[in-house]
């Protein structure tokens, strides 16, 4: 196994097919990249103990994120070369607003999927997610 992961990150991120696909977990964080289809969402979802970091590089999105649940209190539209951070803790939602698939990469830490960890389709993930609790 190399020491680092190197390559192509735009590329790699607008070939994605996949709603979720780890690229590369180390000891303290974690690379992954997504798309997620018109209409479609992440899902309401808070990490308690990583912050994200999440980067789009083609497509159009809103961000919800809040300090609860149901206190969604800053809503922000994201399009092509945006990034924005979200802070262990922060409740959040990434959602497609356009009309094609919302591709993006996001770095987690600490990592927050296993190595190999592929989700072809958002019922995949959520299938994973009521599994693992």
């Amino acid at each position: 196994m190399p020491l680092i992961w190197a390559g192509n990150i735009e590329d790699l991120t607008e070939e994605n097919q996949t709603f979720r696909t780890v690229l590369w977990v180390g000891k303290h964080s974690e690379l992954t990249v997504m798309s997620i289809e018109p209409g479609s969402e992440i899902g309401l979802e808070v990490h308690p103990d990583h912050d994200q970091f999440l980067r789009i590089e083609t497509g159009r999105g809103q961000v919800k994120a809040g300090p609860a649940e149901n206190d969604l209190r800053e809503t922000h539209d994201v399009e092509d070369d945006w990034a924005f951070i979200v802070p262990a803790g922060t409740w959040h939602n990434v959602i497609n607003t356009g009309t094609e698939p919302l591709k993006l990469y996001t770095l987690y830490s600490p990592a927050n999927h296993a190595p190999g960890t592929v989700h072809a389709t958002k019922a995949d993930a959520d299938a994973a997610e009521q599994a693992e609790h």
